[in-house]
């Protein structure tokens, strides 16, 4: 069974999201309103839930999907009902998890154009119903502002707290952090802009949004070798301690075609298509020099490499069979990296 209910199809999501047969509206039919979003759906939301849910944490750096990530991930949802949440595109992450992943009784999709729909009754019911809920990429500024302060993070901090799996990957993992990148400048700062110009108005930082496990005190970026995100990641570590006047700000890196999976007492393993990493980032100091209009000095941070073969464990940070060790100082505004 796949359906698609139009944004005008807000009667059909009520009845969907309640379980109710012969709720579909065809495509384009008037509901009641202009609800905001746009809604998907592919199985069978009448089935009965096969397991129990574990917390757990999938964090995608972007890129492609890694089918043992997300078989590890839709097995802690205890094979059941997954909700996708996003702010641009359609149902082909559903279709791809439902159809090429497998192992779950349907997907849900819930494409937010603007920020009405998350105090939506509709939308909350399909997100609480959910036993995991995955945060797609795009623009992580529109679930900020989409999303921040509403029901829907309420429902987002709730399904979390109630050890149900989430996962993010791009965009969707960049919000998962205490402290996160929020892009709100309408641009993507590289590592050159951010470290020149570190307190300038393109390193938009956001924080208070989601509550997730051992995340607290984390900022996280994605894409992370291959759009060369070191340096920018420094840069929101070093912003974000100087907000909270402590040191104890970590950054967790993660390369693209990778994810990052935690179990519910923090060990986190990483799975990769080509030999990606987690890149552990954690200071333990504030930077050297972080003022208004100077480039950034900060020296001597350790820098970790997470890689199949390691465990890193989110409860104190530490790292077993690290896959690399280096130490990165930046000198008016210039990264070096070296190994340990």
């Amino acid at each position: 069974m796949r359906r698609m209910v139009s944004r005008f199809g807000r009667l059909a999501l009520v009845l969907a999201a309640l379980g109710v047969a012969g709720g579909a509206v065809a495509a384009g039919s008037r509901g009641l309103s202009d609800p905001g979003y746009r809604y998907y759906e592919v199985g069978d939301l009448d089935a009965a839930r096969p397991g129990q849910t574990q917390a757990a944490m999938m964090l995608m750096g972007g890129g492609d999907w890694v089918p043992e990530a997300f078989q590890w991930w839709v097995e802690r949802a205890g094979n059941g009902r997954v909700v996708i949440l996003r702010a641009s595109g359609d149902d082909n992450l559903q279709n791809e998890l439902y159809y090429d992943i497998g192992g779950v009784t349907s997907v849900q999709t819930l494409v937010f154009d603007n920020r009405k729909a998350a105090d939506d009754p509709a939308v909350l019911r399909v997100v609480r119903g959910a036993d995991a809920i995955f945060i797609a990429g795009g623009d992580q500024s529109r679930y900020i502002r989409f999303w921040k302060g509403t029901e829907l993070n309420q429902a987002l901090n709730e399904h979390v707290a109630a050890g149900k799996p989430i996962g993010g990957t791009s965009a969707g993992l960049a919000i998962l952090g205490g402290y996160s990148y929020g892009a709100l400048d309408g641009g993507s700062v590289n590592s050159a802009a951010a470290l020149s110009d570190p307190m300038g108005s393109k390193v938009t930082m956001d924080q208070d949004f989601l509550t997730m496990p051992y995340l607290s005190n984390v900022v996280t970026d994605t894409h992370f070798a291959k759009r060369e995100r070191l340096g920018r990641l420094i840069v929101f570590v070093a912003r974000a301690a100087q907000e909270k006047g402590q040191d104890d700000i970590v950054g967790i890196g993660v390369d693209e075609d990778t994810a990052l999976c935690v179990e519910a007492d923090g060990r986190g393993r990483v799975y990769s298509l080509d030999d990606g990493y987690a890149w552990l980032v954690m200071p333990h100091r504030t930077a050297d020099r972080l003022s208004s209009g100077e480039s950034l000095e900060f020296s001597s941070i350790p820098v970790t490499g997470v890689g199949a073969g390691s465990r890193l464990h989110l409860d104190g940070f530490t790292v077993d069979n690290p896959a690399f060790t280096a130490v990165a100082n930046v000198v008016d505004g210039e990264l070096e990296l070296q190994p340990d």
